[in-house]
């Protein structure tokens, strides 16, 4: 688990909220069932409208991932280039072909990115070096894209949400002002017609544009992961040294 997002919308939210309470404040005075309805149904339908339903469905489970570690990080980095080393000592002393049992074996585990046992069955195949680094580097490219769509998601909600917010805050407040008879009704109404406001930048600010960016960072980090096992591969495949490949691969440590 990565942590540091969820202590993060906790540490935000739990601040604001607890300056509020400080200050006097009634909790249950943000939470009314109108603002909610306009600021997250709109977002959410200005998404519909944006994305489609496929995409809409996996906003949960792309929240699940962003708050998981990505592959790209520190320690996944230094594990990746011993393996890779460990294989270009294999590939050397007993040739390309041997690396099929662990291809089969210890690659198949899902701590391995799938794009290291693609390369090597490439690699042990004899496809030309071309063919083998143009399809990796095709899968990173398409990747990329397919993860920055997936930010895109919550940039745009970060997007929408404030505006549906100042929609709500109109719409309360052209209700304030056909009820001028009453002036007693006019504080409450007030606070009320701002409190999608509050939600509108509140979610877009502490939830939605956070999000999206953890995306971004995670797809950074997992981007260069696969940057390596490109090197990797093309250098087992030309036979060179594990020990200067593994100087070539720890440059990645400082990306």
């Amino acid at each position: 688990m990565d942590f540091a997002t969820i202590i993060g919308i906790v540490l935000s939210v739990g601040m604001i909220f607890g300056a509020f309470m400080i200050e006097g404040g009634n909790p249950a005075a943000v939470f009314l069932v109108s603002p909610f309805m306009i600021v997250f149904g709109g977002t959410f339908g200005a998404l519909t409208t944006s994305f489609t339903l496929k995409e809409i469905f996996s906003l949960p489970s792309l929240f699940l991932n962003a708050c998981m570690l990505a592959k790209g990080n520190e320690s996944s980095i230094k594990q990746l280039i011993e393996v890779m080393v460990n294989i270009a000592e294999k590939a050397r002393r007993e040739g390309v072909l041997s690396l099929e049992s662990d291809i089969q074996g210890e690659l198949s585990d899902k701590k391995y990115d799938p794009m290291l046992r693609k390369g090597l069955r490439l690699t042990v195949d004899g496809s030309e070096p071309e063919l083998i680094k143009h399809m990796l580097e095709n899968e990173i490219s398409f990747y990329e894209e397919h993860q920055k769509k997936n930010a895109s998601m919550f940039e745009a909600a970060g997007g929408y949400a404030p505006t549906m917010g100042i929609i709500g805050t109109v719409m309360g407040l052209i209700n304030v002002l056909g009820n001028l008879a009453n002036p007693d009704e006019l504080g409450p109404a007030v606070a009320m017609a701002f409190v999608a406001t509050l939600w509108g930048i509140g979610s877009a600010n502490l939830f939605w544009l956070p999000v999206g960016a953890k995306i971004k960072l995670k797809t950074k980090l997992e981007v260069v992961q696969k940057e390596l096992i490109v090197e990797g591969v093309m250098s087992i495949q030309a036979g060179e040294n594990p020990r200067t490949l593994k100087e070539k691969l720890e440059v990645f440590l400082s990306k």
